[in-house]
């Protein structure tokens, strides 16, 4: 059986071809052109061409920095402009590493595709679904929740029932030469963004642009450096006048550069309104557990859809829910979709 490996050039990725090509899978190697950092690019490559060499399969390079710009970087930019918190890694995965990836991996004959991801598949009804990972602190479900049913058929994840620390472990024992790969600073979350995603945006928009803080009765109580600087949530970074308690931001309105800040009971949000992307058109509505950020807690939630966007009422508050982020459904630890956050209150 043939298997197309997405590489990054890091040890996860590496193991991953260790780990296929020991059980008799005959591995192609794919590394992403996507983001155009070509120092990034040349360092990880050479990473994955050594891979390959030393465990004699095959390496492919494939360009996708154009498709990359337009549906993911370019969406980032514009997100944050329009006051939202994007989350470039939902988008990217089902359209780059699992849409163009995968088409990828048809025309070189491949019956599955895998990647490094930590999370699992699991069948439901008959019906395979992504599920979290055994080790729940490095769980990457949660940004696999828009991928269509055509992939999830076909992929492998061969760390997800694996923790992190005995993953490093057991691949530089088996593997020393893994040690020898090099390196680009830390590994970040967002591929593309090297320190903050400020200086992303400073590229194409005026972000240091002071403007008024006001509470949530409309009154002004003080000044920000720009609303792009604002997430949801983040109580730092602006002045509120004559205040002895933690203030956080609850609304950005870009328009007018302003941002709406309140103590952490105002940040509470029961009601939330999302763009349906993954669950399917007949999906029955009930009592589901619920995720709107990558670090956050579950939450149950009862759920209806109405038309394309996926209502949930919260039987439990929940905080800092910003829009552009995703909501995505839970039935055990089995993703059953989701969708782009569009209100929240």
């Amino acid at each position: 059986m043939k298997v197309a490996l997405l590489m990054s050039g890091g040890v996860d990725s590496s193991y991953c071809a260790h780990l296929l090509s020991s059980q008799g899978y005959e591995v192609i190697g794919l590394y992403l052109k996507l983001h155009s950092k070509e120092k990034k690019h040349q360092i990880f490559i050479q990473n994955c061409q050594k891979v390959a060499a030393h465990l004699g399969i095959a390496f492919e390079v494939l360009d996708l920095q154009e498709a990359f710009k337009q549906n993911v970087y370019d969406a980032f930019v514009r997100s944050y402009k329009e006051g939202q918190t994007p989350n470039p890694c939902a988008i990217c995965n089902p359209l780059m590493k699992f849409g163009l990836g995968l088409k990828k991996a048809d025309e070189l004959g491949c019956d599955y595709i895998a990647t490094g991801h930590y999370a699992q598949i699991k069948e439901i009804n008959g019906i395979k679904r992504v599920a979290k990972a055994v080790d729940d602190t490095k769980d990457q479900s949660y940004f696999l929740y828009a991928l269509p049913q055509e992939a999830i058929d076909r992929i492998l994840f061969p760390l997800g029932g694996m923790c992190k620390e005995d993953v490093k472990k057991t691949a530089l024992d088996l593997l020393p030469f893994l040690g020898t790969l090099q390196t680009y600073k830390e590994s970040q979350e967002i591929c593309f963004v090297e320190d903050s995603y400020i200086d992303i945006l400073r590229l194409y928009e005026k972000v240091d642009n002071e403007g008024v803080v006001r509470d949530s009765s409309g009154k002004a109580v003080g000044t920000h450096k720009g609303y792009m600087h604002y997430t949801i949530g983040k109580r730092k970074g602006f002045s509120v006048f004559g205040s002895h308690e933690p203030h956080y931001v609850k609304a950005i309105n870009p328009k007018t550069n302003e941002i709406v800040v309140g103590t952490k009971e105002e940040l509470a949000v029961n009601s939330i309104k999302a763009l349906n992307k993954s669950l399917p058109e007949a999906f029955n509505g009930g009592v589901y557990d619920i995720k709107v950020r990558y670090r956050s807690v579950p939450l149950k939630a009862q759920i209806d859809m109405q038309g394309d966007y996926i209502h949930a009422k919260l039987l439990e508050s929940a905080y800092g829910v910003a829009q552009g982020q995703a909501l995505v459904l839970y039935q055990g630890d089995c993703v059953l979709g989701g969708g782009v956050i569009t209100q929240a209150e």
